[in-house]
């Protein structure tokens, strides 16, 4: 995993396969997803064996023969067996390393690590933090790789979360869990994953947009200052441009959506965001005035920046044949920005 600067945690949905197949081959060479699957509740067997196919065959397409990992975060009994059928071919193809941690059903556990012992590329050790650190937590991730095969490189995800302005201290509970758990195991990667973006509401873009803190950056900082001897091996990780909570969602099916979306555009301290409309007659004109603002902005990087920025460039003057887009359009718009700005701020 050499050159390894950056872990974005996408779900496997069109929108964000699309968006890391649209990074240039620099940006995804340093970069290495946690691709989740989302819950799929009352699905019959053999549809909820379909859309995990579909979701593996989707990534395994556009990782080709970069590693990643793939996690089943929300998976039932049913999923955890089709996973049990349909992983080791997928981490086989693509490099796709599977990923448990502690406090997951005991059979999704044994899954990921029969797994990690056919597939030969690794097992992924995701440990959750959503608040303060239970040095408990320490007994079961040892658990874990007392029951992995000894030839099996293992790879630590510390996920933090959404990390927002109401946890201050979710740096010092980060550098709590790590100085116990990084002794753990010689991990090939120790990443550090947590969720910045805000939970937006129609009040919040009165204006059309908003500025926002990304708290969860200053959390990153507060862990690089700490002077660990670990600190070298630590790789950035966040969850782009959704709040961290949004991995949890369910695919919606049908119409029947909002007649309002988010633009998004990544700064260094803050995510500015634009209001964008889904519907209606102005539509296009107002679509294009919010991309003309997001120009306009100080710290906009320029349409050569990357495909997300340039999309930028064409909505808000009206070039070519996209248009002014839609919620998925959106959302692979935001997410390359953000990707891209990432691996180049690490």
């Amino acid at each position: 995993m050499t050159g390894l600067l950056y872990v974005p945690v996408l779900p496997t949905r069109p929108h964000a396969v699309d968006a890391y197949s649209r990074l240039r081959p620099e940006a995804q060479n340093a970069s290495a997803p946690v691709w989740n699957l989302p819950p799929r509740p009352g699905l019959a067997p053999a549809e909820l064996a379909a859309q995990v196919r579909k979701d593996l065959a989707a990534v395994s397409r556009v990782q080709r023969y970069r590693p990643a990992w793939l996690d089943a975060p929300f998976a039932g009994e049913d999923e955890t067996s089709v996973l049990a059928e349909l992983m080791p071919e997928a981490s086989a193809f693509a490099l796709l390393r599977p990923v448990t941690g502690p406090g997951r059903p005991e059979a999704q556990q044994a899954v990921a690590l029969a797994t990690a012992r056919t597939a030969g590329d690794g097992l992924g050790v995701r440990v959750q933090v959503p608040g303060e650190w239970d040095g408990r937590t320490s007994g079961e991730v040892r658990h874990i790789l007392e029951r992995s095969d000894p030839a099996v490189r293992v790879d630590l995800l510390l996920d933090l979360g959404a990390v927002r302005a109401d946890r201050p201290d979710a740096g010092k509970e980060a550098l709590r869990a790590l100085d116990s758990l990084v002794p753990l195991a010689p991990w090939r990667t120790v990443a550090v994953l947590s969720g910045g973006f805000p939970l937006v509401t129609a009040d919040d873009l009165d204006g059309g947009m908003c500025e926002v803190p990304r708290a969860e950056g200053h959390v990153w900082q507060e862990i690089a200052a700490g002077a660990r001897a670990y600190r070298g091996m630590l790789s950035y990780g966040d969850y782009g441009i959704q709040p961290a909570e949004a991995i949890g969602l369910p695919p919606r099916s049908g119409g029947g959506g909002p007649s309002w979306g988010l633009l998004r555009y990544t700064l260094d301290g803050a995510f500015v965001i634009g209001r964008m409309l889904a519907s209606g007659h102005d539509r296009d004109a107002h679509n294009r005035a919010i991309a003309r603002e997001l120009l306009a902005h100080p710290g906009f990087r320029g349409p050569a920046a990357s495909s997300g920025e340039s999309w930028l460039r064409d909505c808000a003057h009206g070039i070519g044949r996209g248009g002014t887009g839609n919620f998925g359009t959106w959302l692979w718009v935001g997410n390359v920005q953000h990707m891209t700005y990432a691996v180049w701020q690490r």
